[in-house]
C-alpha cells in the first residue's frame, strides 16, 4: 500500500493545503507508515516557499482518530516503546518548529494523537458539528498522552482544565474546546475551509509570524492556583480525586499527574518530552494497560459484527419503535431510542401510566439541558419523537416493538399474541424479560421467526449492555435487526442463547447469593461491599447491588435458577426472610441500606441483621476469601454456561457482557481474562478448599476441572 496518497500537499498560492486521507481505511490514524509519510511532508514544507499551511481531513467525520491501537498492542519491551514514542514526539516537534504558521482545520473526531497533532499547530479551527470531538482518551487505555500531550496541553489551556481532560480521558465538543482554549474558533462545517484560508491570509499579511499560545489565568483565584505555590494544591487535589474514584487500581492517571507536575513550566522541551516518554513507557508495560486494550478490542468487535454468522444477512432499518409498558424500563427505552432519532411510541393500560413514561424521558432530557449538553430546540425535537397511547393506534407502522410489561409469563404471552395481530407480518417483537423463557414466550407469536429477546439493563439510559436473545425459531434477520438497533441506540449488544438468566444474570446471581452466605457466616455488609469495591474494583458491592436490582427480584430469579439448574443452586436462608419482608431495596427506599427520598444510598440499616435472623457481625473471614468465593462462583458458573450450554460462543462475549452489564472492573480485562491471569488450576484448587469447608455449591464444575486438568485457559 502506497502512503503517498494518504497525506498530500495541495498548493493554493502561498498556502499549502495538507490533506489527510488514509488509503484503505475509514479513519485517519497514526501508524508507522502514516508517521513516515507525515515526516516526509513536513520536510517538504520546511524546504518550500509556502507562507502558511492548513491541515485538513478528507474523511467524512474524522480528523485523526489517534494512534493505531494495533501497533500499541505489539509494543512489549521498554526499548520498543521508547523508540516509537520518541519518533512520534520528534515528528510533532518538527511540526511545531516549521518556519511557516500552521492551521489545523478540524471536522470530526480528533482524539489522542490527533489532539496532540492539533496542539503542535499554531492556530486551531473546529466545526460545531456533533461529530467534532477533541481530547486525550489515553488513560482509558491505561496509558498517558505520549506525543507531547502531557507537555503541551497544560501550557495551552491551563493546569486545571488540562488535568480535567487528561485524567478523565475526556473528549469535548467544538464549543467546549473553544471555551477552554483548545481551539481558537468554532465554525459551521460548510465554512471550515473558507475560514481557515481567511485566517492563513490574515497571518501572512500580518508578517507570517509563528504563534506560541500560552495560558493566562483569568481572575485572582485561578492566578493563585496556576502559581508555583498553588500548583502543589492542584496536584494534591487531583491525586485525591483519582484515588477516590479508582482506589489506586488505574496507574495511568496518577502517572499523568506526576509527568505534568514535573514538566509544567519547564523551558527545556527535550527534557520535558523525555519525562513524558519515560512515564508513557512505565504505564504501557503494565497488565492494566494490556487489559484495557483488550477491552477496547471487545468494543471494536461489536462495531464490526452483525450478530449473526451469515454475512449475507442484512438488518432491517428501524425507523419506528413501539414499547409495550411505560414504566421506568419502558420510559428509559423510549428515551434512548428517541435520543438517537428513532420515533418511539409507548402503550400502557391507562394515560396515567403513559404519562409516567413520558415524564421519565422528559426528566432525563431536562437534566441534559441543565448541563448544557443539549439546547431547548434539541430538547423539543427529541420530545417530539416520543408519543403515548392506550390502544394499538400507530402500531401498524412499527418496525420493532419491545415488550416491557410485568414479569408474568401468561400475561406476556397474551399481550404478544395480541400485539402481533396489530402489526405488519414482517415486523419484529422483542421481549425485555430478565428471567422468563424466550422460547416459551415465542410460542405465543404466530410467526416466531420474528420474535426474540432484547434485554436492557436498569437504568436503561446508563447501562450500555443489551442481551439479544435467540429463541429456537428466531431468524438470522431478526437477530441482525435487533443487534443493529441496539447499536443505533448507543448500546453494546451481545447475542445469547435462551436459558435461565441468559448470561449476565446467570453469572451474577451466584455472586450475590454468595455474598448472602458471607453475611450468614458473620461478615458485615460494610466489610463485604468494601472488599469488592476498594480491593477488587467493582463499582458497587454485591449487597448494594442486591438493593439496586431489588431484593424481591433476587429471590424470584434465584428460585427460577433453582428450579432450572437443580441441586447445585443453594438458596441462602436470609432469602426466605427477604421474601417475607417488606424490604425491596432501592425501589421502596428500604433494603440492606437506608436511602434518602431521592434514592441516594446512605449507611447500612443495622436493624437488618436481627430482622434477617442474623447475630451481630464479627467479620471472621478474610477479604481474600470473600472476594474469591464471590468471583470464583461466577467463573465456575461461566464454565458451565460457556463450555457446556454454549449460552454464548466465545469468552470475548462473556467479558464484554460482564463489563458492560455489571461494571466488572475493566482494568482486570473481564471475568474470564481475570480467570486466565490467575490460572484455572488455582481457581479449581481454591474452590475445592472452600467447598470442603463451606458447602457443595462451591465445588468446581466439570468443565472448569477439565480446563485445569489440561492446563488450558478460557482464551486459547
Amino acid at each position: 500500500m502506497s502512503f503517498q496518497e494518504s497525506i498530500k500537499i495541495i498548493p493554493q498560492g502561498d498556502v499549502a493545503i495538507v490533506e489527510f486521507d488514509m488509503v484503505g481505511e475509514k479513519v485517519n490514524k497514526w501508524n508507522t507508515p502514516m508517521m513516515v509519510r507525515l515526516k516526509e511532508v513536513l520536510g517538504e514544507l520546511k524546504k518550500s516557499t509556502y507562507k502558511a499551511a492548513i491541515f485538513v481531513s478528507k474523511k467524512p467525520k474524522i480528523f485523526v482518530a489517534g494512534a493505531d491501537i494495533d501497533e500499541i498492542k505489539t509494543l512489549n519491551t521498554r526499548e520498543q516503546i521508547l523508540k516509537a514514542v520518541d519518533q512520534g514526539q520528534s515528528i510533532f516537534n518538527e511540526l511545531e518548529d516549521l518556519p511557516m504558521p500552521t492551521i489545523a482545520a478540524v471536522h470530526g473526531a480528533c482524539a489522542g494523537g490527533g489532539c496532540e497533532f492539533l496542539m503542535a499547530c499554531d492556530y486551531r479551527i473546529a466545526t460545531e458539528d456533533k461529530s467534532t470531538r477533541i481530547g486525550l482518551p489515553e488513560t482509558k487505555l491505561g496509558i498517558i498522552p505520549g506525543f507531547g500531550g502531557c507537555v503541551r496541553m497544560p501550557r495551552m489551556i491551563g493546569l486545571q482544565a488540562a488535568l480535567d481532560v487528561i485524567l478523565a480521558g475526556k473528549l469535548v465538543d467544538g464549543k467546549k474546546a473553544e471555551k477552554i482554549g483548545l481551539v481558537d474558533q468554532v465554525v459551521h462545517p460548510g465554512l471550515l475551509m473558507e475560514v481557515a484560508l481567511k485566517k492563513a491570509k490574515e497571518v501572512i499579511e500580518s508578517g507570517g509570524k509563528k504563534r506560541k499560545k500560552t495560558f493566562k489565568a483569568q481572575g485572582a483565584v485561578n492566578g493563585i492556583l496556576e502559581s508555583f505555590v498553588g500548583r502543589g494544591m492542584v496536584y494534591s487535589q487531583a491525586k485525591k480525586g483519582v484515588l477516590k474514584l479508582t482506589h489506586g487500581h488505574y496507574p495511568a492517571p496518577l502517572k499523568a499527574i506526576e509527568v505534568i507536575s514535573k514538566t509544567y513550566g519547564m523551558s527545556d522541551r527535550n527534557r520535558a518530552m523525555e519525562i513524558e516518554r519515560e512515564g508513557f513507557c512505565e504505564v504501557a508495560l503494565t497488565d492494566v494497560s494490556k487489559n484495557l486494550i483488550h477491552v477496547f478490542y471487545l468494543t471494536e468487535m461489536v462495531k464490526k459484527n452483525s450478530g449473526v454468522a451469515n454475512t449475507s444477512v442484512k438488518a432491517k432499518d428501524v425507523k419506528a419503535l413501539g414499547i409495550l409498558g411505560a414504566g421506568t424500563m419502558g420510559g428509559g427505552i423510549a428515551y434512548v431510542a428517541a435520543d438517537k432519532g428513532i420515533d418511539s411510541r409507548m402503550k400502557d393500560i391507562n394515560f396515567d401510566a403513559v404519562g409516567k413514561g413520558l415524564k421519565h424521558a422528559r426528566d432525563l432530557w431536562s437534566k441534559e439541558m441543565k448541563k448544557r449538553k443539549i439546547n431547548e430546540f434539541e430538547f423539543k425535537q427529541k420530545m417530539s419523537l416520543v408519543s403515548g397511547t392506550t390502544d394499538y393506534s400507530g402500531f401498524g407502522n412499527m418496525d420493532v416493538v419491545v415488550e416491557a410489561i410485568v414479569e408474568n409469563m401468561d400475561i406476556k404471552k397474551k399481550v404478544i399474541a395480541e400485539t402481533a395481530g396489530q402489526m405488519r407480518k414482517d415486523a419484529i417483537i422483542a421481549t425485555n424479560t430478565s428471567s422468563l423463557s424466550v422460547t416459551e414466550m415465542g410460542e405465543a407469536h404466530p410467526r416466531p421467526e420474528y420474535f426474540a429477546g432484547m434485554h436492557f439493563f436498569n437504568p436503561v439510559h446508563k447501562m450500555p449492555l443489551v442481551e439479544v436473545i435467540r429463541g429456537p425459531k428466531t431468524s438470522d434477520e431478526t437477530i441482525a435487526t435487533i443487534y443493529e438497533l441496539s447499536k443505533k441506540m448507543g448500546k453494546m449488544p451481545v447475542v445469547v442463547k435462551d436459558g435461565p438468566g441468559f448470561l449476565v444474570n446467570r453469572l451474577l446471581l451466584p455472586y450475590m447469593a454468595e455474598a448472602a452466605f458471607l453475611m450468614q457466616e458473620g461478615q458485615s455488609i460494610e466489610a463485604i461491599d468494601k472488599a469488592f469495591v476498594k480491593q477488587f474494583g467493582m463499582p458497587m458491592g454485591p449487597i448494594a447491588l442486591m438493593d439496586e436490582v431489588g431484593l424481591d427480584v433476587c429471590v424470584k430469579v434465584l428460585k427460577i435458577f433453582k428450579k432450572a439448574l437443580g441441586e447445585r443452586v443453594e438458596i441462602p436462608a436470609i432469602f426466605d426472610k427477604m421474601e417475607k419482608s417488606d424490604r425491596m431495596g432501592k425501589k421502596n427506599l428500604k433494603g440492606f441500606y437506608k436511602y434518602a427520598s431521592d434514592g441516594k444510598r446512605l449507611e447500612v440499616d443495622q436493624s437488618v441483621y436481627s430482622e434477617m435472623g442474623l447475630s451481630n457481625p464479627t467479620n471472621p473471614l478474610s477479604d481474600k476469601e470473600c472476594i474469591e468465593r464471590g468471583v470464583f462462583a461466577m467463573v465456575n458458573e461461566c464454565a458451565l454456561a460457556l463450555i457446556e450450554d454454549r449460552i454464548v460462543e466465545t469468552p470475548h462475549e462473556v467479558d464484554l457482557a460482564m463489563i458492560m452489564g455489571t461494571g466488572f472492573p475493566p482494568f482486570r480485562g473481564g471475568l474470564l481474562k481475570y480467570a486466565d491471569t490467575l490460572g484455572t488450576q488455582f481457581i479449581v484448587d481454591q474452590l475445592e478448599v472452600y467447598a470442603a469447608k463451606k458447602a457443595p455449591r462451591l465445588k468446581p464444575s466439570q468443565p472448569l476441572k477439565n480446563l485445569a486438568k489440561n492446563s488450558r485457559r478460557f482464551y486459547q
